[in-house]
Protein backbone atom coordinates (compact mmCIF):
# COMPACT_ATOMS: atom_id res chain seq x y z
CA UNK A 1 0.00 0.00 0.00
CA UNK A 2 1.41 3.37 -0.92
CA UNK A 3 0.23 6.53 0.28
CA UNK A 4 1.47 9.91 -0.84
CA UNK A 5 2.16 12.66 0.85
CA UNK A 6 1.29 16.15 0.50
CA UNK A 7 3.39 19.37 2.01
CA UNK A 8 1.00 22.40 2.43
CA UNK A 9 2.87 24.87 0.30
CA UNK A 10 2.40 28.70 1.62
CA UNK A 11 1.18 31.16 -1.02
CA UNK A 12 3.82 33.24 -3.17
CA UNK A 13 4.42 36.38 -2.31
CA UNK A 14 3.76 39.74 -4.08
CA UNK A 15 7.18 40.23 -4.78
CA UNK A 16 10.44 37.60 -4.86
CA UNK A 17 12.84 38.70 -1.92
CA UNK A 18 14.64 41.42 -2.59
CA UNK A 19 18.79 41.09 -3.35
CA UNK A 20 21.45 43.22 -1.89
CA UNK A 21 22.09 44.53 -5.67
CA UNK A 22 18.98 46.19 -5.29
CA UNK A 23 18.60 47.56 -1.92
CA UNK A 24 22.20 49.08 -3.13
CA UNK A 25 20.75 50.24 -6.27
CA UNK A 26 17.70 51.71 -4.36
CA UNK A 27 20.38 53.05 -1.77
CA UNK A 28 22.22 55.19 -4.33
CA UNK A 29 19.16 56.40 -5.99
CA UNK A 30 18.33 58.20 -2.41
CA UNK A 31 21.96 59.61 -1.84
CA UNK A 32 21.53 60.97 -5.90
CA UNK A 33 18.68 62.14 -4.60
CA UNK A 34 20.42 63.85 -1.23
CA UNK A 35 23.36 65.44 -2.88
CA UNK A 36 21.18 67.31 -6.01
CA UNK A 37 18.89 68.96 -3.38
CA UNK A 38 15.65 66.71 -4.13
CA UNK A 39 15.50 65.54 -0.47
CA UNK A 40 15.31 67.48 2.69
CA UNK A 41 17.93 65.65 5.07
CA UNK A 42 15.11 64.26 7.24
CA UNK A 43 12.99 62.68 3.97
CA UNK A 44 16.51 61.29 3.04
CA UNK A 45 17.30 59.66 6.58
CA UNK A 46 13.47 58.29 6.81
CA UNK A 47 13.88 57.03 2.62
CA UNK A 48 17.13 55.16 3.92
CA UNK A 49 16.05 53.78 7.02
CA UNK A 50 12.94 52.24 5.17
CA UNK A 51 15.21 50.92 2.29
CA UNK A 52 17.96 48.94 5.02
CA UNK A 53 14.21 47.42 6.68
CA UNK A 54 12.68 46.57 3.12
CA UNK A 55 11.99 43.04 2.58
CA UNK A 56 10.45 43.41 -1.30
CA UNK A 57 11.24 45.05 -4.22
CA UNK A 58 7.88 46.91 -4.45
CA UNK A 59 8.97 48.82 -0.90
CA UNK A 60 12.08 49.92 -2.46
CA UNK A 61 10.20 51.00 -5.64
CA UNK A 62 7.89 52.98 -3.46
CA UNK A 63 10.71 54.86 -1.93
CA UNK A 64 12.43 56.06 -5.26
CA UNK A 65 9.51 56.50 -7.45
CA UNK A 66 9.90 60.61 -7.72
CA UNK A 67 13.70 60.30 -7.77
CA UNK A 68 15.13 60.36 -11.21
CA UNK A 69 17.81 57.56 -12.24
CA UNK A 70 20.78 58.41 -14.12
CA UNK A 71 21.58 55.02 -16.19
CA UNK A 72 24.96 53.26 -16.39
CA UNK A 73 25.98 55.60 -19.73
CA UNK A 74 25.48 58.91 -17.73
CA UNK A 75 27.16 57.44 -14.60
CA UNK A 76 30.37 56.53 -16.77
CA UNK A 77 30.44 59.38 -18.23
CA UNK A 78 30.17 62.18 -15.02
CA UNK A 79 32.42 59.63 -13.07
CA UNK A 80 34.94 60.19 -16.38
CA UNK A 81 34.65 63.97 -16.12
CA UNK A 82 35.45 63.73 -12.08
CA UNK A 83 38.48 61.83 -12.86
CA UNK A 84 39.57 63.64 -15.53
CA UNK A 85 39.00 66.96 -14.08
CA UNK A 86 40.90 66.05 -10.47
CA UNK A 87 43.78 64.50 -12.79
CA UNK A 88 43.87 68.29 -13.94
CA UNK A 89 43.64 69.91 -10.77
CA UNK A 90 46.72 67.71 -9.73
CA UNK A 91 48.61 68.63 -13.03
CA UNK A 92 48.37 72.24 -12.41
CA UNK A 93 50.15 71.54 -8.95
CA UNK A 94 53.09 69.80 -10.04
CA UNK A 95 53.37 72.02 -12.82
CA UNK A 96 53.26 75.10 -11.07
CA UNK A 97 55.25 72.84 -7.75
CA UNK A 98 57.92 73.04 -10.22
CA UNK A 99 57.94 76.52 -11.48
CA UNK A 100 58.00 78.36 -7.83
CA UNK A 101 60.40 79.35 -6.68
CA UNK A 102 63.10 77.54 -3.79
CA UNK A 103 62.71 78.63 -0.16
CA UNK A 104 65.40 76.99 1.47
CA UNK A 105 64.64 76.03 5.55
CA UNK A 106 67.31 77.19 7.65
CA UNK A 107 69.80 74.37 9.05
CA UNK A 108 68.80 72.69 12.20
CA UNK A 109 71.15 74.38 14.31
CA UNK A 110 69.62 77.73 13.55
CA UNK A 111 67.92 78.11 16.62
CA UNK A 112 65.99 81.55 16.48
CA UNK A 113 62.57 81.31 14.62
CA UNK A 114 62.51 82.82 10.89
CA UNK A 115 60.29 85.69 10.69
CA UNK A 116 58.60 86.23 7.10
CA UNK A 117 56.78 89.89 6.40
CA UNK A 118 57.31 93.08 5.16
CA UNK A 119 58.50 94.34 8.14
CA UNK A 120 62.50 94.96 7.77
CA UNK A 121 63.32 93.67 10.60
CA UNK A 122 62.21 90.24 9.78
CA UNK A 123 64.92 87.41 8.51
CA UNK A 124 63.05 86.87 5.19
CA UNK A 125 61.50 90.54 4.05
CA UNK A 126 59.05 89.58 0.82
CA UNK A 127 57.82 93.10 -0.16
CA UNK A 128 54.02 92.22 -1.99
CA UNK A 129 50.93 93.97 -0.91
CA UNK A 130 49.45 90.83 -0.11
CA UNK A 131 51.58 89.98 2.77
CA UNK A 132 51.49 91.06 6.32
CA UNK A 133 54.18 93.66 8.27
CA UNK A 134 54.65 90.16 10.44
CA UNK A 135 52.92 87.91 8.72
CA UNK A 136 54.48 84.03 9.51
CA UNK A 137 56.78 82.24 11.36
CA UNK A 138 59.09 79.73 10.66
CA UNK A 139 61.00 77.19 13.62
CA UNK A 140 62.67 73.86 13.70
CA UNK A 141 61.27 72.38 16.83
CA UNK A 142 62.02 68.28 17.69
CA UNK A 143 63.33 67.67 14.75
CA UNK A 144 60.15 68.86 12.54
CA UNK A 145 60.03 72.13 10.71
CA UNK A 146 56.99 74.15 12.14
CA UNK A 147 55.45 77.28 10.18
CA UNK A 148 52.85 79.30 12.24
CA UNK A 149 50.95 82.28 10.71
CA UNK A 150 50.90 85.61 12.71
CA UNK A 151 47.50 86.86 12.61
CA UNK A 152 48.28 87.35 8.86
CA UNK A 153 45.27 89.80 6.71
CA UNK A 154 45.35 87.40 4.05
CA UNK A 155 46.77 84.45 5.84
CA UNK A 156 49.56 81.20 4.71
CA UNK A 157 49.07 78.07 2.91
CA UNK A 158 50.57 74.52 3.05
CA UNK A 159 49.66 73.19 -0.38
CA UNK A 160 46.58 75.05 -0.66
CA UNK A 161 45.26 74.36 2.58
CA UNK A 162 45.02 77.25 4.62
CA UNK A 163 47.57 77.59 8.31
CA UNK A 164 45.33 78.22 11.37
CA UNK A 165 47.71 78.42 14.15
CA UNK A 166 51.12 76.49 13.27
CA UNK A 167 51.63 73.15 10.73
CA UNK A 168 54.53 70.80 10.38
CA UNK A 169 56.43 71.23 7.09
CA UNK A 170 58.76 69.42 5.18
CA UNK A 171 60.82 69.75 1.93
CA UNK A 172 58.81 69.64 -1.20
CA UNK A 173 55.34 71.58 0.38
CA UNK A 174 54.03 74.23 -1.15
CA UNK A 175 53.77 77.55 0.90
CA UNK A 176 52.47 80.86 0.03
CA UNK A 177 52.20 83.97 2.35
CA UNK A 178 49.23 85.85 0.78
CA UNK A 179 49.66 85.60 -2.90
CA UNK A 180 53.79 85.17 -2.83
CA UNK A 181 54.56 81.10 -2.90
CA UNK A 182 57.49 78.89 -2.66
CA UNK A 183 58.38 75.30 -2.62
CA UNK A 184 60.49 74.25 0.52
CA UNK A 185 63.58 72.92 -0.06
CA UNK A 186 66.46 71.67 1.63
CA UNK A 187 69.27 72.95 -0.81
Amino acid sequence: MTSSFEFPTAPAPASARLSDTEREAALEVLRDGAAKGRLSHETFVRRMELALAARHADELAVLVADLPRENRFSRAVFGTVEAVSGFTVRLRRAWQAERLPRLLLPGPAHSHPLRIGRDPGNGLRLTHETVSRVHAELSHQGGLWILRDLGSTNGTTVNGRRVIGAVAVREGDQVAFGRVAYRLSLS
